[in-house]
């Protein structure tokens, strides 16, 4: 009978994050630490956000694959490399291949956003598509390994890739030295790893916490039983942490380190990127901003002095913005949308959109309904779509419409 022999895990220690800062000298950006007004304001403590989103490739993954694929041996780089990817590891692994001279193959789902996809293709990946979800292109990828004899880069379960991604802990420390708590946001596990590395080695002082969405947590339960454990059909609009199982490498050290992992809910995400959007000028994806929607979810939590929050990535597609843009400005209370009853007579919508004018709110659609049994013969319904201030404001426009008589029903 045949015994499968558990293999250690290997270690990370905070020589491989120098050294691996020694190595993206000149290749990876030490990106900016801007400070938030609104989000201090929340916490009561000082709050910089770490502008990952605008590093290379506008992720931290750069970081992690340069330094593992200037780590392989000669007759390794001739081979190639091959990663599967959904957007910010795939460029990654494309830029740095190109950088050190190695060719490179990348596999992205069927359904990935066409930015990400000519944007790996410009930085000199050879692009396949394969696959409806990241697990049946992580297996294509992991093939064409096998068949060729490129060397397989994942996205988080190596040492040289945390190695690489803990060089932002380094830079945390050196850019705020007074800092207190550092927010990262977790997928598989790579970026939160080394930066506790990193950060727990020279200040272990300093709290770690993890960010997962919370339709896509695999990290809690994991924690909970001692061992990665899979989630099925992780669900979120967060694609760059949507993980569905931590990497054995990663958990191991996060389930030393980290101090904590908390959950961010949607409507929080597309809060996060709208604040993100509005306030500090930034665009970054929903993956990029779980720790701004940590924030502002539990302002209460961090307290007690400066707070770092990584945001991690920028790479969205213009149209997904765009829908995450419309739940992130509901869930702000920026939207209202409402039915409501009014005589079907001439010049009836008129009288109902003047009451709008009167407390400024911007219509953006009217609908009518005239076949409802539940209607009388001289009624109609309008739905209402406004584009309004905020809760106080949507509260303030339904005041004014029962105070003119109108009875809004939803």
């Amino acid at each position: 009978m045949n015994y499968r022999v558990p293999q250690p895990v290997p270690q990370v220690i905070l020589d491989d994050v120098r050294g691996a800062q020694k190595m993206l000298s000149g290749v990876s950006r030490v990106t900016a630490m801007e400070g938030s007004r609104h989000l201090s304001s929340l916490t009561g403590s000082p709050v910089h956000l770490k502008c990952e989103n605008l590093q290379r490739t506008g992720s931290f993954k750069l970081r992690g694959a340069y330094v593992r694929i200037a780590g392989l041996r000669p007759e390794q780089r001739a081979a190639g490399v091959v990663a599967a990817s959904a957007g910010n590891h795939a460029q990654g692994v494309a830029l740095a291949s190109s950088l050190l001279g190695v060719r490179s193959t990348v596999f992205m789902p069927v359904g990935a956003p066409l930015p990400k996809v000519a944007a790996t293709q410009e930085y000199g990946a050879e692009v396949r598509m394969h696959g409806q979800v990241v697990d049946e292109t992580l297996a294509a990828a992991q093939d064409y390994a096998d068949r060729t004899g490129a060397v397989f880069i994942h996205p988080f379960d190596h040492r040289d890739i945390i190695a690489g991604q803990g060089t932002v802990g380094l830079e945390i420390l050196e850019q705020c030295p007074e800092v207190r708590t550092i927010l990262v946001g977790i997928g598989g596990g790579g970026l939160a790893a080394g930066v506790a590395v990193a950060v727990k080695a020279l200040r272990p002082d300093v709290r770690v916490i993890g960010v997962q969405a919370a339709g896509a947590a695999a990290y809690p339960p994991s924690l909970k039983m001692g061992h990665p454990i899979s989630i099925d059909e992780p669900v979120t609009m967060a694609d760059g942490i949507k993980v569905g199982r931590p990497g054995d490498i990663p958990f191991k050290i996060i389930g030393e380190l980290l101090d904590d992992v908390r959950t961010v809910s949607e409507d929080a995400l597309s809060s996060a990127l709208l604040l993100c959007l509005e306030r500090a000028k930034l665009v970054v994806e929903p993956a990029g901003c779980s720790t701004v929607a940590a924030l502002l979810s539990e302002p209460e939590l961090y307290g007690g002095g400066p707070v770092v929050a990584v945001l991690s990535g920028g790479n969205i597609d213009p149209l997904l913005l765009q829908r995450i843009l419309r739940h992130g400005m509901a869930a702000a209370g920026r939207y209202l949308s409402l039915r409501l009853r009014v005589a079907d007579r001439p010049g009836a919508l008129a009288g109902l959109l003047a009451v709008l004018s009167v407390v400024d709110a911007n219509v953006l659609d009217v609908s009518h309904v005239r076949t409802d049994p539940r209607l009388g013969l001289t009624e109609v319904e309008v739905e209402l779509h406004l584009e309004t201030k905020g809760p106080e404001h949507c509260a303030e426009v339904a005041r004014k419409l029962h105070a003119a008589g109108y009875k809004v029903m939803s």
